[in-house]
C-alpha cells in the first residue's frame, strides 16, 4: 500500500464522523449527533487509522518502527487537518443552506 493511498484512506476515515448522523456509521440516534460524540468518533477512528498504518508498515517492511509521543501528536494533528472538509460541510455549508431556505 503506497503512502498516497494511506493518506486518501485517512482522509475518508477522518471525515466519516462529520458526514453522517450515525455513530460509527452503524448506530442511528433519535436526534442529531452532538459535537462531543463526533469528537469521540474522530479519536477512535484515528486509533483505527493508526492500526491500518501499522498493518501496512508490517506488510511493507516486516517490522514496526517504534514511535514516541511526538509522532502521535503530529499524526493526530494531521488527522484533524484531514477532517476539516467534513467540519466545514457540517457546520458552515449545511448551515448556509438552512439559512437560505428561511
Amino acid at each position: 500500500m503506497s503512502a498516497p493511498t494511506l493518506i486518501f484512506i485517512f482522509f475518508i476515515v477522518a471525515n466519516l464522523p462529520w458526514l453522517n448522523e450515525r455513530v460509527f456509521c452503524v448506530y442511528r440516534l433519535h436526534r442529531a449527533k452532538r459535537v462531543i460524540v463526533r469528537l469521540v468518533e474522530t479519536i477512535v477512528l484515528y486509533i483505527i487509522s493508526l492500526l491500518i498504518a501499522v498493518a501496512a508498515e508490517l506488510q511493507f517492511s516486516g517490522d514496526i518502527y517504534p514511535q514516541t509521543w511526538e509522532f502521535f501528536t503530529v499524526t493526530f494533528c494531521m488527522f484533524l487537518v484531514l477532517a476539516v472538509p467534513g467540519v466545514i460541510y457540517r457546520y458552515q455549508w449545511l448551515a448556509m443552506g438552512q439559512q437560505q431556505e428561511n
